[in-house]
């Protein structure tokens, strides 16, 4: 066991060393503010600290982590392992040259997130105001990083203290935002389509519409046959987030009481795990999320846990705050829609720690380091490059031996438009993922 000795122990430095001595290192330690206990002790030891105490491994701590609330934080910045860190501390023998748990802290509890920004048009937290991006980290899980670094030292000094294996896995998670593009739309919606394509004069457009409706072509959105023989091949599960949403600017999914709509939920719910898509309008109206979740949980007969907002419109703490009352267990919600990386510094799940009452809460936090709309509405890259950016990601997660979430869309998978060579992209991230 890790004796672990700090002469003060806040709430927010259990959260830290919890998450990265317990879950990402997986070792057995204990905290106390105890110093005589933790001389007396005769193993691995750890000091976090203004200064050490003898000659154990030792972390000088700024004070970031002693305070309560949320203020301004001027960030003095210190070049590590190749990359920026933040918190600098001074003492010849402090083991980093900055404080990695107040680094760390900083990242996981969405620190600046609280603070005032300029929000996009929809209301989100820009991946441009993010220190992150500012910093040039985005594309590198830094809070694993600096964890794994802090591993290696206690490898060196206590080469008995048993660290977990830890071993890189891979999430794929789809949103339906419309689960067909013509078909079981209903009536009005069906005519206004075929409507709007003679009005523009799109002829192309209205014959496959006839033909979708016909029953002679494929609806271009319905890929999930094709989803399901990927799942089959690779032989993973798949994560489904659906949008159960009243018909609005930004929602316009297929109306939930469709028998076909709800059909295709209960069989995608047979080989993969389903949680609904919280709607743009629910992040303003927690009515509307409870509207929303109890569709979703009428049409599959069980509790739903899971969920990821649409647009991924998060306002910390709010939105986490309605999920928390809506007995929702796990959000995927964290990441950039205009850029690809580890919006809070890592890959792997974390608890939402909440600034304003300065406690970890039981919602589970899941990042997702990249979306095929990222690489293709924001960046412009064709599927070529839009893989080598993907498998570059991974190469970062696999690094850490962390989790690799990634976000994509049945429209995508669809193929058609916009998103022809995209379902490529995805089955051979897979096999990249896979891969040894």
């Amino acid at each position: 066991m890790l004796f672990v000795f700090t002469p003060h122990i806040t709430n927010r430095i259990a959260y830290t060393f919890k998450h990265v001595f317990g879950r990402i290192l997986g070792v057995n330690y204990m905290l106390t503010a105890k110093k005589e206990e933790w001389i007396d002790y005769d193993g691995p030891k750890v000091s976090y600290g203004k200064a050490p105490v003898a000659d154990e491994l030792f972390f000088q701590q700024s004070s970031f982590l002693l305070a309560t609330g949320v203020k301004k934080v001027h960030l003095e910045t210190v070049q590590f392992d190749g990359s920026t860190a933040f918190f600098p501390v001074q003492h010849p023998q402090s083991a980093f040259p900055f404080d990695p748990f107040s680094a760390s802290f900083y990242m996981l509890s969405l620190y600046e997130e609280y603070l005032p920004f300029i929000s996009d048009i929809h209301g989100r937290f820009p991946a441009t105001e993010s220190l992150a991006y500012r910093f040039e980290i985005l594309q590198k899980p830094v809070v694993n990083c600096w964890a794994k670094q802090i591993g290696r030292l206690l490898e060196q000094r206590y080469p008995n203290l048993k660290q977990r294996k830890r071993k890189f896995s891979m999430v794929p998670s789809i949103d339906i935002d419309s689960a067909y593009a013509i078909q079981n739309k209903g009536l009005v919606r069906i005519l206004a389509g075929l409507i709007n394509s003679c009005y523009n004069r799109n002829i192309d457009d209205l014959k496959q519409r006839l033909k979708v409706l016909f029953r002679l072509e494929d609806d271009p959105f319905d890929s999930f046959e094709y989803q399901l023989s990927i799942q089959k091949k690779y032989n993973f599960r798949s994560l489904y987030f659906v949008l159960m949403a009243d018909y609005g600017p930004y929602d316009k999914n297929i109306p939930y009481q469709n028998r076909a709509f709800r059909d295709l939920i209960k069989f995608l719910a047979d080989y993969s795990d389903v949680g609904i898509h919280a709607s743009y309008a629910s992040n303003d109206s927690p009515e509307l999320l409870k509207k929303e979740v109890k569709r979703l949980s009428n049409v599959l007969n069980r509790e739903i846990t899971r969920s990821r907002q649409h647009f991924l419109r998060l306002e910390i703490p709010n939105t986490y705050h309605t999920l928390l009352n809506m007995d929702i267990h796990d959000d995927y919600s964290m990441g950039f829609a205009s850029q690809p990386g580890f919006r809070a510094g890592t890959c792997d799940p974390f608890p939402f720690y909440d600034l304003e009452m300065e406690t970890e809460t039981p919602l589970m936090i899941h990042p997702f380091v990249v979306m095929e709309g990222t690489l293709v509405d924001y960046l412009n890259l064709s599927p070529e490059e839009g893989l080598q950016n993907i498998c570059r990601l991974i190469d970062e997660v696999k690094a850490v031996e962390g989790t690799f979430v990634s976000l994509w869309h049945n429209e995508s998978l669809g193929g058609q438009a916009r998103w022809v060579g995209w379902p490529e992209v995805y089955e051979k991230m897979i096999e990249y993922g896979i891969s040894e």
